[in-house]
């Protein structure tokens, strides 16, 4: 039986990540300091005889050690998430980030295990070649605009876990996650369809960020987790980055309308400034589109959920259906 140990495992991914590798047989351990996972997430896993839970800091050495040295393989999900948390604790971003990849990695190191990083379409940051390819150069902005310090964190997270492949052969995949949506997501912390869910079931306005032309491309978090899952089964994938996303492209602007139609809503769909909304000077990519034909001709992997399938589960969960 392999043993998988999540980090970040009560989150929104690592939560139905669990789910995943659970009905495939596996034992299964998360940490999660509850930061931005929540306990309910999980709550439905707390009684299966493959599953355990330590609720703790990533950062805490001496509880990492005695969960690597019990597992086969890390999916290493942790990290500071959402644009807010991005632009208003710059400090925990970086801290957490390349902290707890550091002590991750170090421990892998220690007991010679596999690990997976999860990593961020954000590594792209104002690349204007649609679509993104895992070797294409990145483009950031300057360092006085705080909103690319989770970029630069996971990328120092990349290249901190491919030179742990190059210099010490430990067994390390990186997999970049583009907007992944679905179920068990909260808007809390900037995510955008929850939001505009929310407050279409609400009937309160629909609010888009910007001129609402910017475009993303939003995966349903079961073909996601369905992805991470392949790449761990596979032996064949260590020292290699792999884009995981949908490559359905919406403007936001389209995507408001959209949710709001499918929530049967009257809601208005209204306009806010970036430096409203997040802080001045505020930078965004106006096209996010991922180009996963890696990870397919790797593990046969594709995304097959449409986004009004997802729309219409969030719309389910968030009415208790």
């Amino acid at each position: 039986m392999v043993r998988a140990l999540i980090t970040g495992g009560a989150g929104f991914i690592g939560s139905h990540l669990a789910e995943k590798l659970l009905n495939h047989g596996e034992q299964v351990t998360i940490i999660d300091n509850l930061s931005t996972g929540r306990f309910e997430n999980i709550a439905h896993l707390a009684d299966h005889p493959y599953f355990k839970y330590a609720i703790e800091d990533i950062r805490h050495a001496a509880v990492m050690d005695r969960l690597v040295s019990d597992c086969d393989v890390i999916y290493h999900l942790a990290a500071a998430v959402g644009v807010f948390a991005i632009v208003h604790s710059p400090i925990d971003t970086l801290e957490i980030n390349v902290g707890g990849t550091e002590v991750v990695l170090q421990t892998a190191r220690r007991y010679r295990k596999r690990v997976l990083i999860a990593s961020t379409s954000e590594v792209y940051g104002k690349g204007v070649r649609v679509p993104f390819n895992e070797d294409d150069d990145r483009i950031l902005g300057p360092t006085t605009k705080s909103r690319w310090s989770y970029a630069a964190s996971k990328e120092l997270d990349e290249f901190l876990g491919l030179a742990y492949h190059k210099a010490v052969d430990l067994p390390v995949t990186i997999f970049r996650l583009f907007n992944t949506v679905g179920p068990r997501q909260v808007g809390n912390y900037g995510m955008v369809v929850p939001r505009f869910v929310q407050w279409a079931l609400a009937g309160e306005p629909i609010q888009v960020y910007g001129d609402g032309q910017q475009s993303r491309c939003f995966a349903n978090v079961y073909d996601v987790v369905d992805a991470i899952a392949r790449l761990g089964f596979s032996d064949a994938v260590s020292g290699e980055v792999f884009n995981i996303g949908n490559n359905e492209e919406v403007t936001i602007l389209e995507l408001a309308e959209r949710v709001k139609t499918r929530a049967n809503s009257h809601s208005e769909v209204v306009l806010i400034p970036y430096d409203q909304a997040y802080e001045k000077g505020f930078e965004d990519m106006r096209r996010r589109v991922p180009d996963v034909g890696k990870i397919h001709k790797a593990v046969g992997w594709q995304p097959t959920t449409s986004l009004d399938t997802t729309i219409d589960q969030i719309i389910a969960y968030q009415t208790g259906q």
